[in-house]
């Protein structure tokens, strides 16, 4: 990937296998010292294990590569300042972290239990901000660098991974945030929404029609984490990377508004008579894209 991140100090998590794995060994390609941060887990987040990131920094290292492990658990706030901990004890700064960890634990919203939605959103969600909080305060002091959270399609809305789906509303929300409150710091921040072959994608129901392999996500997170993308003023964005395809999520906004008239005598006050006038007729209703696909499938 040529030298785009000469010189960076970047850390990635849930980088001891697919995607993360991919990132890692692309930015080391590029010329990046890396972090390779996995807590070495399986699918569901169980039987962890420090030699899945290990395993990463030994392919690095052979490639010619410079990088170290960091095996802790990212949904915790000490896991999280210690991934940026050790990227500045190790290499003096840090530059990039890269957000990928994630787990998946399948149910419908009906039978979903505590112990299926927690560990979800610790792992993704509490998992970006943690080390998105410990690594601002290094690129605050820094005046630089890139904050990169991963998202996906589902942030839409799943029919049995609400967890996720809550949880990958959630990076993009706090991703927009980390955007507008680091800029005048010179740290920008971005969203990823990959669709490609790995553990988790596995899983889908019906597979997915356009798809891609990790090396495709690396290829646009190295872009994102280099000065390019910087001097491009790329910060706040979502890019979906399936294959060939490389999109990029619109802003939210308000589409319609309606208003009360003013009412002599008093303010005006909506009543359920004048929303049902108003919705869907006069306001609208916005379709949900995915509610015509469940339905034509009978789920």
């Amino acid at each position: 990937m040529g030298n785009f991140l000469a010189g960076k100090v970047v850390a990635v998590t849930g980088a001891g296998r697919g995607i993360g794995r991919a990132v890692a060994l692309g930015a080391a390609a590029a010329g990046a010292r890396v972090v390779v941060n996995d807590y070495g887990v399986a699918v569901d987040g169980a039987s962890p294990s420090s030699a899945v990131a290990e395993g990463v920094v030994k392919e690095i290292v052979a490639g010619g590569g410079e990088a170290v492990a960091v095996a802790d658990d990212v949904s915790t706030m000490a896991g999280g300042q210690r991934v940026v901990d050790v990227a500045v004890e190790a290499y003096g700064r840090l530059d990039g972290v890269v957000c990928v960890a994630g787990i998946l634990r399948e149910r419908m919203l009906f039978n979903m239990t505590e112990e299926e939605w927690d560990p979800v959103i610790a792992t993704h969600l509490k998992g970006t901000f943690t080390v998105f909080r410990a690594a601002s305060v290094v690129m605050r002091r820094q005046r630089s660098g890139t904050l990169i959270g991963f998202t996906s399609g589902n942030h839409q809305g799943s029919v049995s991974q609400a967890n996720y789906s809550a949880a990958k509303g959630g990076i993009i929300s706090l991703v927009r945030s980390a955007a507008l409150g680091l800029d005048k710091y010179g740290v920008t921040a971005n969203a990823v929404a990959p669709v490609a072959r790995t553990r988790m994608s596995a899983a889908v129901p019906g597979g997915l029609v356009e798809i891609g392999e990790p090396e495709d996500v690396a290829a646009v997170v190295v872009y994102l984490l280099s000065e390019r993308a910087r001097g491009d003023g790329v910060t706040g964005q979502v890019y979906t990377v399936a294959g060939r395809k490389l999109a990029v999520w619109g802003q939210p906004r308000e589409v319609r508004a309606v208003y009360l008239d003013r009412e002599v005598g008093g303010g005006a006050v909506w009543t359920p008579e004048r929303v049902a006038e108003v919705l869907p007729g006069e306001l609208g209703v916005e379709v949900m894209p995915l509610l015509g696909v469940v339905r034509g499938r009978g789920v």
